[in-house]
């Protein structure tokens, strides 16, 4: 990297003049979690210090972090990576030095000088084999191996930032709400089983770097990170433009399951024997003798020695698997994506397309899966969101109509009046539900929707926010029923005909939705701001405060008298998603890490609580509740049902969706909507994926959404807003024909 000047405004331009006893000189680059310097010791030998963001060091989460890179970098230590020579992670500026090694990373090698030639590549890929071996070899998986972290130093490569490695034994929990890792360059666990992640992701990233080495871009290629993570999940790579030599070896290390890839020393062996000619050696060591009587202890790990106990072993099918990837390769030089990818179906042999069929039938996708087992769905009356099971008899013609508001913003839409009302910056709308066709339109503040327009008082509420003004209008034409000032507020919540608006000191103001009159004005709970939860067929608002002991206090509130009908002080810090029968649940998250790790039950009049705990913790879920079943849709992709009456997880499915809306319940299925904009339609009972709809990605692809609308199954029909600005209409009834 470049030395670089300290420029610029801001809390970074005000850097620390040292970091420890290491001057700091310019910058050479900047990441995620910190800056990193150009910098001298005492007696002035380079280093480069990475100094966390002022920011993330007042976060214990990242403190916790920059320990464990600190720790895995000291473990790693090596001829193939940047030596530590000194950190104190618990200086009010985090900081860590290295050696400094002179010399460009890949990313900026292939961005200045273009694709790598044949021999170039070859000898960095038998480095990074060998520094991924070393790295293995102390237990810690690097699980962010991309060019940018691929120094070139004139002795070989160099595998710099351990950011958000892990050593295997390691317990600490980093990953909040997030998924860690580079989309393009992450292996297709890291979106199923990110928990699970072994040596074998790394490889997978390695055949990723190789494929970038090669053309200048990725074998998953695209400008939205959700694309990207569905090809890396589902498709083939696409490998035009690797050299013929190299692609056997490229397809192996991209295998979809972590068995079928090689491992370093089975790549450096590969290496060594299928391209003697080029200049690879000094790259690769000659390694000990293995097989009888050899030190097994002195050579290769793992399978390798039994590979090569009688000269033999293994290294017939690895040749033979090589051979007939380069014949598919060679076959279909020059042609497209797809067909060249045919390589990597058979380099992984018939058992790797029998498994990706079960994939794509089962539509595995980001998360952990789990058992499966039956649901009973039926039993709540219908609500916007959860539909009834009677069903329209009806033929029902699909419908697809664009962005209202002419921008590509995903509309939120709710059901009311015979009518979906929808909402989008700058625009209320109403279609009607047959065809998709525009009833009427209504401008609004140019801002974005936390929810979408509501039915209340029988008038549309748009609840912009922040806006001035608070209006209702005609469900029919759209015109103004009545304005008045918006109250005060940091929270507002829509409950029966009452619109519900929470002030910082506590207050809350009841508007009647009918009218825009104020129903009562004053403080629900003892402490803090009231911020509440509502849920269909059920009169009452929950408002709920997580203290710092631990505990959470619920208060059910009557909307319309302004009374606290019932108040509870539960164990946990809990999260209201639904009601049935009088009770409410609740998702249960570890104070620690913030994974939802169980459903609570708690039932008023008896004050008993009832616990599920999940098996496997998930990140910041949506739930939906139906019944005595609770439906949970992880950020990561996976969509999971739990029989609170039963006390199980009946079913768990990977749903192949990089963040998913809260579930809706309609006709014995289940729905979700992912960030692409795909639909899809999910078995209640059984958990098997049964249809999707096509992606609808708008030209913001790259930003990430807060929140997803949820669909709404009425009758019948599924309705749903996408990314491009669309809103559409399946036949809920058979997601087979979507």
């Amino acid at each position: 990297m470049s030395p670089q000047r300290n420029t610029g405004q801001g809390a970074e331009a005000e850097l620390p003049e040292y970091a420890g006893h290491y001057r700091l000189e310019s910058r050479l680059g900047s990441g995620g979690m910190g800056v990193v310097h150009l910098a001298r010791s005492t007696s002035g030998m380079k280093v480069a210090v990475k100094v966390v963001h002022a920011d993330y060091a007042r976060d214990p989460e990242f403190r916790g972090r920059f320990r464990q890179e600190v720790a895995a970098a000291r473990r790693v230590s090596g001829a193939f990576t940047a030596p530590v020579v000194d950190a104190d992670p618990d200086a009010a500026r985090p900081w860590m030095a290295t050696l400094f090694i002179p010399g460009s990373t890949l990313a900026e090698q292939v961005k200045r000088n273009g694709p790598m030639t044949s021999g170039e590549l070859r000898r960095l890929m038998a480095g990074l084999a060998e520094a991924l071996r070393d790295i293995h070899r102390v237990g810690v998986v690097h699980r962010d191996l991309k060019p940018s972290n691929v120094l070139l130093a004139e002795d070989g490569p160099k595998v710099i930032d351990f950011g958000i490695s892990r050593p295997k034994d390691s317990e600490l929990r980093t990953e909040t709400g997030k998924l860690i890792g580079t989309p393009p360059f992450m292996a297709p666990e890291q979106f199923r089983r990110p928990r699970e992640v072994g040596p074998a992701a790394d490889i997978f990233a390695l055949g990723s770097v190789m494929v970038h080495a090669a053309t200048g871009r990725g074998p998953f290629d695209s400008d939205s990170p959700y694309v990207v993570a569905y090809q890396v999940v589902h498709d083939e790579p696409d490998l035009t433009g690797v050299p013929e030599n190299l692609a056997p070896l490229v397809v192996r290390c991209l295998a979809k399951e972590p068995e079928d890839r090689p491992t370093p020393d089975e790549l450096m062996r590969e290496l060594r024997s299928v391209a003697a000619s080029y200049d690879t050696q000094a790259f690769i060591p000659e390694q000990r003798a293995e097989g009888a009587g050899a030190d097994k202890g002195a050579g290769a790990p793992g399978a390798a020695s039994g590979d090569a106990a009688d000269g033999r072993g293994g290294r017939d099918e690895r040749a033979e698997k090589t051979e007939r990837a380069v014949r598919a390769v060679r076959a279909v030089r020059g042609a497209q994506a797809e067909p060249v990818a045919r390589a990597g179906r058979l380099s992984a042999g018939p058992r790797r397309r029998v498994r990706r069929a079960a994939v794509v039938a089962g539509a595995v996708g980001l998360l952990a899966g789990g058992a499966f087992a039956a649901v009973q769905v039926l039993g709540d009356p219908s609500a916007p969101g959860e539909s009834s099971p009677r069903t329209t008899t009806a033929a029902f013609d699909a419908w697809d109509v664009g962005s209202v508001a002419k921008t590509q913003s995903t509309p939120q839409c709710s059901y009311g009046a015979d009518e979906l009302l929808c909402g989008q910056p700058g625009v209320v709308f109403a279609l009607d539900p047959a065809d998709g066709s525009l009833l009427w339109k209504h401008s609004v503040a140019d801002s974005l929707r936390s929810g979408p327009p509501l039915l209340a008082g029988e008038l549309v509420q748009p609840l912009t926010d922040p806006d001035p003004r608070l209006e209702a209008l005609a469900p029919t034409t759209g015109k103004v029923g009545w304005r008045r000032d918006m109250p005060a507020h940091t929270g507002m919540r829509a409950v029966g005909g009452t619109l519900l608006f929470s002030a910082a000191d506590g207050t809350v103001t009841a508007v009647d939705a009918a009218t825009g009159g104020t129903k009562w004005r004053h403080a629900v709970t003892e402490r803090g701001v009231p911020y509440f939860s509502s849920f269909p067929g059920d009169p009452l608002a929950y408002a709920v405060n997580v203290s710092d002991t631990g505990t959470t206090e619920v208060t059910a509130v009557d909307p319309d008298a302004g009374q606290v009908r019932w108040s509870a002080r539960l164990e946990g810090s809990l999260e209201a998603v639904g009601s049935h029968d009088g009770e409410v649940f609740f998702l249960s998250d570890d104070p620690t890490s913030s994974d939802t790790e169980a459903v609570v039950r708690y039932d008023p009049e008896t004050r008993k609580t009832r616990r599920v705990a999940l098996p496997v913790p998930r990140q910041a879920p949506a739930a939906t509740v139906h019944g005595d079943t609770v439906y949970l849709m992880s950020t990561a992709g996976s969509l999971e049902a739990v029989d609170t009456a039963a006390g199980k997880r009946l079913w768990s499915l990977e749903t192949g969706l990089f963040r998913g809306s809260r579930p809706a319940v309609g006709d014995g299925h289940v729905y979700v909507t992912g960030a692409d904009g795909r639909l899809l339609g999910v078995d209640a009972r059984s958990g098997k994926l049964l249809g999707q709809t096509r992606a609808r990605l708008g030209k913001n692809s790259d930003r990430v959404a807060a929140s997803l609308p949820a669909p709404l199954p009425v009758d019948g029909r599924v309705y749903a807003g996408a990314p491009d600005g669309s809103v559409f209409a399946v036949d809920g009834r058979d997601p087979a024909s979507w």
